[in-house]
C-alpha cells in the first residue's frame, strides 16, 4: 500500500491505540515521576497513522521553526525508529521542571541534552514496549540521541525506505505545569501493516470478552 493511499484508523482501531496507549503513558508517567519526585499526568489526545508529510504538517507552527526530538532506534522482529518531540521553547520548559527552577538558566542550559535524554528514554521505551507485548516480539532499543532540526527535516531517515508515523500527541502535566510534544514511531510500510493486524486481533479479543 503506498503511503499515498494510507487508509485511515478506523474508529475501532483508534479506541484500541488509545487505550494502548493510556497503558503505556501510565507506566511512563510513575518512571518519570519517581525520577524527578514530583507529580507527573501522561495523556493521549489524538493517535494516527500519517504519512510523514502529514506529520510534518502538524508539528509545524508559526514562530517555532525548530524542533527538538530524542531519537531511539528499535530491532527485532520488525525494526523502527522512535521520536519524543518538542517546540524548542517547550523543551526547556520540560527541562526547568525536570532539573529543578532553583538551577541558574546557565546550568539548566548544560544540563538540557542529558535530561531530554532520561526523558525521552523512560517515554518511547514505555511506548515500545506495550507494542512489543502487542506484537507478542522482543525489540531492542538503542541508547537515546538528542536531535536539532527544522520542521521540514525532523522525520527525515537514510535510504529509500518508504516509512509512516504512528502519531500520538501527548500532553505533560507536571507540577501543575502543561507542556505539550508528540511521540512518533516510524515504521515501514509492513510492520505499520502488520500492527494493524494485530490491532484487529486485539479488539476481536476484547469484543469476544464482552459477548
Amino acid at each position: 500500500m503506498p503511503a499515498g493511499e494510507l487508509t485511515p484508523l478506523t474508529d475501532l482501531e483508534r479506541d484500541a491505540l488509545g487505550e494502548l496507549s493510556n497503558v503505556a503513558m501510565a507506566r511512563a508517567a510513575t518512571s518519570l515521576g519517581q525520577m524527578i519526585q514530583l507529580e507527573v499526568r501522561l495523556s493521549v489526545p489524538t493517535v494516527e497513522i500519517l504519512t510523514p508529510q502529514a506529520a510534518i504538517a502538524i508539528v509545524s507552527k508559526p514562530g517555532n521553526p525548530n524542533l527538538v526530538a530524542v531519537r531511539q532506534d528499535f530491532t527485532g522482529a520488525f525494526s523502527g525508529r522512535a521520536l519524543l518531540i518538542f517546540p524548542e521553547a517547550n523543551s526547556l520548559e520540560l527541562v526547568r521542571v525536570v532539573v529543578g527552577r532553583q538551577l541558574p538558566l546557565e546550568d539548566i542550559v548544560d544540563l538540557e541534552d542529558e535530561a531530554l535524554a532520561e526523558t525521552g528514554n523512560i517515554i518511547l521505551n514505555s511506548w515500545v514496549a506495550v507494542l512489543a507485548n502487542l506484537l507478542k516480539r522482543s525489540l531492542k532499543m538503542s541508547l537515546p540521541v538528542v536531535i536539532r532540526r527544522d520542521q521540514s527535516h525532523i522525520f527525515d531517515t537514510v535510504g529509500p525506505r518508504e516509512s509512516l508515523i504512528l502519531f500520538l500527541r501527548i500532553k505533560f502535566d507536571i507540577s501543575k505545569r502543561e507542556i505539550h510534544g508528540y511521540v512518533a514511531l516510524m515504521m515501514d510500510i509492513p510492520s505499520i501493516e502488520q500492527l494493524r493486524s494485530l490491532i484487529a486481533e486485539f479488539v476481536n479479543s476484547v469484543t469476544r470478552g464482552a459477548d
